[in-house]
């Protein structure tokens, strides 16, 4: 039975972080509420975003709750199948409810923080770039702290209620937790998807009508899509990130608490639930560490750059987390580790992981050679650019992949080697590679605050437009948005490092899974040879659902796209009086367009992780039962492994793109309305989906993989 204060386990820090963090998250919101929201003309435009994001969160959770529902009935009665009623069943549905629901819970949080702290953050605009400043990114971290701490206190609560309920070991235990990853990755991809579909359908078709067409400035009033572009932002950045958080932290604190388990029967008598424990308790110390970040994080002057104001935080995080690891470690598992130090060094691998991802995807998407060269090439058009974008999207896999690489060996290897003799070490290796992984999470609340801070400095932006404030207003809120347009790059790459260490976790503890129902050890089936042809066509299989994955999240973005350029096109047809400003276009009907066009298009990618792994698994099972789970598994590593790598040239590629137009915006090479900067438009409408929609939804796709196959691992396996 779990006891919360017992010292010896350190899970007193979960309620003590949980109080700390309310405490921040309401002074954060006392003093962000308790600002002005601007002009009338603000508010008004900020209230019709506000309608239309709370429209589509309505429909969307809709679809999203029905369908959980028949999930998780058919999780419920699979659990009275003769053999499967330890693995599935009533506990492992409600469990999936739970998640799912938290999963929406914090997308709710993080629109509805969102689209409260644009209109304050325009209206801060016209005082100082600080006060800006500091009103949207405090407003972020109102977002990061709430959906950090609730996946966080909601999964301690479940596994607490679990472990009373179920009255066995700590394994029986987690294994009907693990229907509350997949509730949290399910719902997070359905989350991520919509959103995404939303906001670039009405992104693409409002900057190719209104910017090359029309030649009218981004956000301009007359743009019938400009409100639907300003909704989207909400809806895919906030909404759809903070589900994609919340579920990467559930997801990766139970897979490395099941390989805790793993390390408890690997080591023999006298190891405690200590090693089980630790990832929370890990998340725990990064969620004071993040909120120390946070509140130092200001800007000194109008010349102080963004982005050191950022990093200052960021890096106080990370050395606060680098201590409470160190302390961690050394509580719970010194007297039953003798090189508990070792799993230190695993958690130090992880945190630096994450440093050296930020920087490249810096490297790649700012103000540097790489985008510089796409903005360079679009002198000879849209052709050229698209070619250059696409080049340096590819080369943008290398660096974060021989950066996974060293972290996985490294933290793997040091886990392995601090075995104690005798016993399983592959267990211990997973876990040094599960500790990288949290470590490198621990930050989460910082970085999901710098997310959220970007699509609130867009939407300020918008607003400044559109109600027609002074240049200087609008060029403060264009610092922000073009640091905050990195700033989601950086999340994006940040989320698929840790995806990376996390799937591999995930699918180890998808093993582990195996390894019980089958009575061997976890050495004997993490073992997949991928060369024999059954087992290998399991492997093609993981790949090309990526593929076509990416492809159906692509095209949805383009049809609803187009349906939205006729239709602002139609509107600028048929009322001359829009472009001459004497009459007001109908942004209700473009709302709508992008709403339907994401709901319509949303269910059938996001069921494939579902229906495809359980459907190939069950027929391996009637087919090839010996080798059944080994082909599931070669499923999730390729998946996993073509997911990275495809996430990553998406995901850069397009943040490439887009600051690209944004530095020739800035007056180089030609500057607005020159061919130059209309090449650069077309080059950012191509990777709009690929940055906002395909690319982030494809690293919440890999987790889901691992997290269906966990919980239904007794489906693929005959003993």
């Amino acid at each position: 039975m779990i006891d919360i204060l017992d010292f010896n386990n350190m899970l007193f820090m979960i309620p003590v972080a949980a109080i700390v963090a309310l405490i921040f998250a309401l002074y954060f919101f006392r003093n962000i509420w308790s600002r002005d929201k601007g002009t009338p003309e603000m508010q008004k435009i900020s209230d019709a975003i506000e309608t239309g994001a709370m429209a589509y969160l309505k429909r969307q959770y809709k679809t999203i709750g029905i369908i959980s529902i028949i999930l998780a009935v058919v999780l419920a009665v699979a659990g009275f199948i003769e053999g499967f009623e330890e693995y599935l069943g009533p506990k492992v549905a409600v469990a999936f409810l739970i998640g799912a629901g938290f999963s929406i819970l914090s997308g709710y949080i993080g629109m509805r923080i969102s689209v409260n702290a644009n209109i304050r953050t325009a209206s801060a605009a016209s005082r100082s770039l600080n006060d800006a400043f500091v009103c949207s990114f405090r407003s972020g971290a109102i977002s990061g702290i709430a959906v950090s701490a609730l996946s966080l206190v909601g999964l301690f609560a479940v596994v607490f209620v679990y472990d009373m309920v179920i009255d066995d070991t700590m394994t029986k235990t987690l294994h009907a937790v693990v229907g509350y990853a997949f509730g949290a990755s399910f719902a997070a991809l359905f989350a991520q998807l919509g959103g995404g579909i939303y906001t670039k359908a009405a992104d693409v078709g409002a900057d190719l009508v209104g910017k090359v067409e029309a030649g009218i400035p981004e956000d301009d009033p007359r743009n019938p899509a400009v409100i639907a572009d300003l909704v989207g932002d909400n809806v895919g950045d906030c909404a759809g990130r903070g589900a994609d958080i919340f579920e990467s932290t559930a997801a990766e604190i139970i897979g490395s608490m099941v390989i805790g388990t793993a390390v408890i029967a690997a080591g023999g008598m006298g190891l405690s639930n200590n090693w089980v424990f630790l990832p929370l308790v890990l998340m725990a110390f990064g969620l004071i560490a993040s909120l120390l970040g946070i509140f130092i994080v200001r800007m000194k002057d109008e010349n102080t750059d963004v982005f050191k104001a950022l990093n200052r935080g960021y890096y106080l995080t990370i050395a606060l987390v680098l201590v409470f690891l160190a302390i961690a470690t050394y509580f719970l598992l010194n007297e039953e580790c003798e090189l508990w130090y070792y799993y230190l060094g695993a958690g130090v691998v992880g945190i630096i992981l994450g440093l050296a991802i930020v920087f490249i995807t810096q490297y790649y998407t700012g103000d540097h050679k790489p985008v510089k060269g796409i903005a360079k090439a679009s002198q000879t058009g849209p052709a050229t650019n698209v070619i250059e974008g696409i080049s340096i999207g590819l080369e943008s896999t290398v660096l974060p992949v021989v950066c996974i690489v060293c972290a996985i060996i490294i933290s793997y290897t040091l886990g392995f080697y601090a075995a104690p003799a005798g016993a399983d070490a592959v267990a211990f290796g997973l876990y040094g590679t599960a500790i990288g992984t949290i470590a490198m999470l621990a930050s989460s609340a910082f970085i999901l605050a710098e997310d959220t801070f970007g699509p609130i400095t867009d939407n300020a932006g918008g607003i400044a437009e559109m109600s027609n404030q002074p240049e200087e207003v609008r060029k403060r809120t264009d610092k922000l948005d073009a640091a905050g347009n990195t700033t989601k790059a950086l999340t994006k790459g940040y989320a698929m490092a840790s995806a990376a260490l996390a799937a591999f976790l995930l699918f180890a503890a998808f093993f582990e899974i195996v390894a019980e129902i089958t009575g061997k050890s976890l050495s004997e089936v993490f073992n997949v040879n991928i060369g024999d042809p059954l087992i290998f066509c399991g492997a093609l299989v993981g790949a090309v659902l990526v593929f076509y994955f990416a492809s159906l999240a692509i095209r949805a973005v383009g049809k609803a796209a187009g349906e939205m350029i006729e239709e602002v096109r139609r509107q600028f047809r048929e009322d001359p009086g829009i472009m001459e400003g004497t009459s007001e276009p109908s942004y209700a009907d473009c709302v709508d367009i992008a709403t339907r066009g994401a709901l319509r298009a949303m269910v059938v990618p996001a069921l494939l992780p579902i229906l495809v792994p359980v459907t190939f698994g069950l027929v391996y099972r009637f087919l090839f039962p010996d080798i059944s789970y080994m082909a599931v598994g070669a499923l999730i590593m390729v998946g996993t492994i073509t997911g990275i790598l495809m996430a990553n040239f998406l995901n850069n590629g397009g943040g490439a793109w887009d600051n690209a137009k944004k530095y020739i915006e800035e007056g180089n090479l030609g500057g607005k309305r020159s061919p130059t900067h209309a090449a650069a438009v077309v080059g950012d409408t191509v990777g709009d989906p690929f940055k906002d929609t395909a690319g982030p939804s494809i690293h919440v796709l890999v987790k889901l993989l691992s997290t269906i196959c966990l919980v239904t691992a007794v489906l693929f396996v005959v003993v």
